[in-house]
């Protein structure tokens, strides 16, 4: 019988290793791609030429390897990914710019960013850094926040606490020890916790990437809890975690602020889901020079250069199936008209909601494959973005290259329930939690590109039920009693502005408007205007979820990309163009850009040295 359980054993491990460490299929991480930095390209107009391809039908390259919809960085990080073996791939995006959350806008003279506000673990020749540097050749270059990079504002004006938040796991530890004196064991257990259970990560990967028996295997029969911390822990809220470290509640609240960065409350976020945002911005916060449109404006190149294209306004309704089902191109609505574009793989970073409710034939839709992941999942929370651009320099408004997470009050679970139960009327009135950034502040290159001025980015929660009357209205014209509710919301947003920023004042503001649920539904084709897709509560992190939804789908030559097959954010985006992107080319990119990390590592010391 030991023999027995020992052959098992010993052919489990084999069979985890084979899909973690064997490789088959043409590797994009083969060689350092960096080429030297070349000058930067600030003239909009010349930057439009990359972004704003829009489509026609004589555009499309002849001969495609695949077809992706959607340029979010899951969708654009995939082709890059295919691109650079050689693959020729057209990227569709609906809206007039490419970028999906990393594009740009720009209104009276400002330059607004609408979804990258800071990005943690860019640390040099970290697995995540490079990554991102063979996406974009190296010419993305990153700016590092300042020391303490958020502060945590807790309490109403006439009582209000803030608790800097300082990067680094000693200075980190030792900052809070000061604010709070004889919680030291707390402090030092929440670190320990987040460290152990964030490593454990990688096991989720495992789940996507091994056959599916294999991985049911693993979770039925408990081992999956016994490779990873990640999975113990994921059951179990924030909330209740925190809970048992430490009765002080602005501890607490200082522990789970950050809970905003993937849009559920503590006490239904799993305290893995945390963990991994904690530990990601643990060595500090960076934000992109000259803004978040270098992203795809880097990346685009690359998919060209190897005969692929990324065209903007083309709406893709709906994906083309043979007779077998297999999934072998796209229709794109040119006006009226209906343009077909074959391919023998189609690949979705549009969601999972937008693929299998408004993109397959309904014949489809019904499958019991499709329904059963569907059941698995649900729309996340909508959000509320308000952009503000000022007269005046970072220095003469008071604004550094920092974040500021407000709260009226320390129990953000009773804080937001009792905000997001309200009627929308009472609601508007008093924002009870406000994340505010200065994009300006951050980019060393702003003043050269806008000097004298700056701008403010604003965002929180917001239920996508209070707009969802004016959804089928004109994108500009919704009508009074919209206008009306939307400027509630930025006039309650604005006054905890000027409280916590004295030195702005309503004079210095030459433009304000704000984003709404539906704002998002329309520009990046969120559902329910959602900021992180699928919701990330608890339930999200069951092993048989993430082992059930992966990058293939019940149809044959249909994938997914992007937030929803791994995990929300720019980093998670970006984990799920290479989840896929292994599926598609059998062999692990997540293990290939680790190896080349610590190749270039190696030669970079080297070199230095000599």
């Amino acid at each position: 019988m030991l023999m027995i359980v020992a052959f098992a054993c010993v052919s489990l491990v084999i069979f985890i290793l084979k899909y973690v460490f064997g490789n088959s299929g043409p590797n994009p991480f083969e060689k350092d791609c960096r080429e030297p930095l070349k000058e930067k390209v600030y003239d909009k107009k010349e930057k439009n030429k990359v972004l704003k391809q829009g489509f026609v039908a004589s555009k499309v390259p002849d001969n495609l390897d695949a077809v992706i919809i959607g340029s979010g960085v899951g969708g654009l990080g995939l082709a890059v990914l295919l691109a650079k073996v050689g693959k020729k791939v057209l990227v569709l995006e609906q809206h007039s710019r490419a970028g999906g959350c990393c594009h740009t806008f720009t209104e009276k003279g400002f330059e607004f960013d609408v979804g990258i506000h800071y990005i943690g673990g860019l640390m040099d020749h970290k697995p995540f850094r490079c990554m991102l540097d063979q996406m974009t050749n190296g010419q993305l270059e990153w700016e590092k926040l300042e020391n303490p990079f958020d502060h945590v504002v807790l309490g109403p004006p006439e009582n209000r606490r803030s608790y800097p938040i300082y990067s680094g796991s000693a200075r980190y530890s030792e900052e809070l020890k000061k604010r709070f004196p004889g919680e030291e064991k707390a402090i030092d257990e929440y670190l320990k916790l987040v460290k152990k259970t964030g490593k454990g990560i990688w096991v989720m990967a495992v789940l996507k990437l091994c056959p599916l028996p294999l991985a049911k295997f693993l979770i039925y029969t408990g081992l999956v809890k016994h490779l990873s911390y990640f999975y113990k822990m994921a059951p179990r809220s924030l909330t209740d975690v925190v809970n048992e470290l430490t009765e002080n509640k602005d501890l607490r609240a200082v522990f789970t602020y950050i809970f905003g960065t993937y849009g559920n409350l503590p006490k239904d976020s799993s305290f893995s889901m945390h963990s991994l945002l904690t530990t990601h911005y643990l060595n500090g916060a960076w934000y992109p020079k000259a803004g978040s449109s270098e992203i795809a404006y880097h990346m685009i190149p690359i998919i060209e250069k190897a005969g692929g294209a990324v065209l903007v306004r083309a709406p893709v309704n709906r994906i083309l199936f043979n007779d077998a089902k297999e999934a072998c191109g796209v229709s794109v609505l040119k006006g009226q008209e209906e343009v077909h574009i074959k391919a023998p793989m189609v690949i979705s970073d549009a969601g999972i909601f937008n693929t299998y409710e408004n993109l397959l034939p309904k014949e489809l839709q019904v499958m019991p494959e499709i329904q059963k992941q569907l059941s698995l999942v649900k729309h996340g929370e909508g959000g509320l973005s308000i952009f503000i651009g000022l007269n005046g320099t970072k220095e003469e408004l008071g604004l550094k290259a920092n974040n500021y997470w407000i709260f009226t009050e320390n129990n953000f679970d009773e804080l937001v329930e009792k905000y997001m139960n309200a009627e929308r009327e009472d609601a508007s009135k008093k924002i009870p939690l406000l994340f505010v950034a200065s994009p300006s502040a951050k980019d060393p290159s702003w003043e050269e590109r806008s000097p004298g001025k700056s701008t403010l980015s604003l965002v929180s929660f917001v239920k996508y039920s209070w707009f969802e009357e004016w959804k089928d209205d004109k994108v500009t014209n919704r009508g009074s009693d919209y206008k009306e509710l939307k400027q509630a919301f930025i006039d309650s947003a604005l006054d905890v502005v000027m409280d916590i920023f004295p030195k702005i004042t309503r004079d210095k503001i030459e433009y304000i408007d704000a984003g709404t649920p539906i704002t998002n539904t329309h520009y990046i084709g969120a559902p329910k205007g959602e900021f992180y897709g699928v919701d990330h509560g608890i339930a999200r992190f069951n092993p048989e979820l993430n082992a059930t939804i992966r990058p293939q789908t019940p149809l044959k030559n249909l994938y997914l990309t992007g937030q929803d097959v791994f995990l929300c954010g720019f980093a998670g985006a970006i984990a799920g163009a290479l989840t896929c992107g292994s599926v598609i080319l059998n062999r692990n990119l997540h293990l290939d850009s680790f190896l080349l990390a610590m190749k270039t590592k190696y030669i970079d010391k080297k070199l230095k040295d000599e």
